[in-house]
């Protein structure tokens, strides 16, 4: 008897647990942003979070790090706001360390203190958390409109209807399911898996040679991983490392199936950093893991097809937006999919790729005696509005990783410091359509901007 590839729900009613103005879902960095700063415009919110707290990657995936607030001269500051806030509340919980002129990071923070501020920010914005909630489905026009967002979570299935609504998911996963236009690249660029690791302090004490990414690849071991790229940093107050050295290959995590296996993957590679430390380093056996992600730390998946795609060349040249809403300065960083190493292009013409088989090629992608139409080489890239607001979207906008823009660009505003300010902005233009009438592609680009900077933005 051949098993049916396909059941038939039988039709129910959905109980409508919630009437707001703005449903964020996902509640990353870049979805509590989105959510506190439409709330403290005054809109009632929502916000959807699969996992038991807050934060994403920050948090769920342990990447403790967020790059630079300045530019790359470090002459001037352009990120403020929630991102910013953020991180001054760590520091009066004694939660983050700040490093200065530091091109690869600049605050590094405790993700278990990270957790407890992000619900301080919920509560007293008055949002309204789901939890333990997973996004299922959304109720739209079919012309570009969304009216509610359907929910899974111990309650059973619930509906939230709002006015406007934030895709903070990653994924793109409403926008996808309400059948606007998205994109996956053929190659993707790989998650990692993160550890929080105790005794890797003491061994460098012990050994100033000792170099983990050195061990841990070292090919002479059974246990060793494929050479690839790694890096750690200590957390603060404590005697705990966070370790990023897995790489899951041809993995796209926005299919279910591929996200289990990704998962598997990335922590049978943590186990085999262990097993290669304690086996074949003096005092390796002291070291122990502390603890692992919720959530494999997810680099590229979906994105929304919008109205602007940002271009490498944009971000390189520092190409300014009449619409910009968040500014950033980390340099181009692409992930290969085939695991043939990492590759950085900086704002003032390097290049360096760091090949798995730890040789570094570098070279510039712009001569250095290049003529510049503005005199010089950037110092700083924006993000513009419209790279939020998918095609065909009436009140839907996007923020975080499934923003439209190229790999190059991508490789660079990916990261948290950026997608941060994209949920602010988000929110801020959810409520603004809402307060205008408008559509989320009508917003008044300068109110917008004027809003923001009210709200402590860095706007340029």
């Amino acid at each position: 008897m051949n098993t049916p590839r396909f059941l038939l729900e039988p039709e129910r009613r959905v109980p409508v647990v919630a009437d707001v103005d703005v449903c964020v879902i996902g509640g990353s960095t870049t979805g509590v942003f989105a959510a506190v700063a439409a709330a403290r415009l005054g809109a009632t919110v929502a916000l959807v979070e699969r996992l038991g707290f807050f934060g994403g990657s920050a948090t769920a995936s342990l990447v403790c790090v967020w790059h630079s607030r300045m530019d790359a001269a470090y002459d001037r500051e352009i990120v403020g706001g929630l991102p910013i806030e953020l991180m001054e509340r760590l520091a009066r919980r004694d939660a983050v360390r700040n490093h200065e002129r530091n091109p690869s990071l600049q605050f590094v923070f405790s993700p278990y203190e990270m957790v407890l501020e992000l619900d301080r920010m919920v509560v007293e914005a008055a949002v309204r958390p789901f939890l333990h909630a997973q996004f299922a489905g959304v109720v739209a026009d079919g012309e570009g409109r969304a009216t509610a967002a359907l929910i899974e979570d111990k309650s059973g299935r619930r509906a939230i209807r709002a006015r406007a609504f934030v895709d903070a998911s990653g994924d793109g996963d409403l926008v996808y399911r309400m059948g606007l236009p998205t994109y996956r690249r053929d190659h993707l660029q790989p998650p990692t898996t993160c550890a929080i690791v105790q005794g890797l302090q003491a061994l460098r004490a012990e050994d100033p040679d000792f170099d983990l990414r050195r061990v841990v690849f070292d090919q002479t071991y059974p246990e060793a991983l494929r050479p690839g790229f790694l890096w750690a940093v200590d957390l603060p107050r404590c005697d705990l490392t966070m370790v990023a050295g897995t790489r899951v290959h041809g993995a796209d995590c926005s299919d279910a199936d591929a996200l289990t296996m990704a998962e598997v993957e990335g922590r049978r590679q943590v186990g085999a950093m262990l097993d290669v430390v304690r086996q074949h380093v003096p005092g390796g056996d002291r070291v122990t893991v502390q603890g692992l992600p919720a959530r494999i730390g997810i680099r590229e998946t979906r994105h929304a097809r919008c109205r602007h795609t940002l271009s490498e060349s944009e971000v390189l040249s520092g190409e300014r937006f009449p619409d910009a809403i968040a500014n950033g300065s980390y340099r181009v960083d692409v992930h290969a999919a085939d695991g043939n190493g990492v590759t950085f292009r900086y704002l003032d013409g390097r290049e360096v790729t760091e090949l798995a088989d730890g040789r570094n090629l570098a070279r510039w992608w712009r001569p250095p005696d290049a003529e510049l139409p503005t005199g010089g080489p950037a110092t700083f890239y924006q993000i513009p509005y419209r790279s939020l607001v998918p095609e065909g979207a009436r009140n839907v906008l996007v923020a975080g990783r499934c923003l439209d823009a190229d790999e190059g660009a991508f490789g660079a505003v990916r990261v948290m410091i950026n997608t941060a300010q994209m949920g602010q902005a988000a929110g801020v233009a959810a409520w603004l359509a809402l307060d205008s009438a408008r559509d989320v592609g009508e917003v008044d680009a300068d109110r917008l901007r004027a809003l923001l900077a009210q709200q402590g933005a860095v706007v340029i």
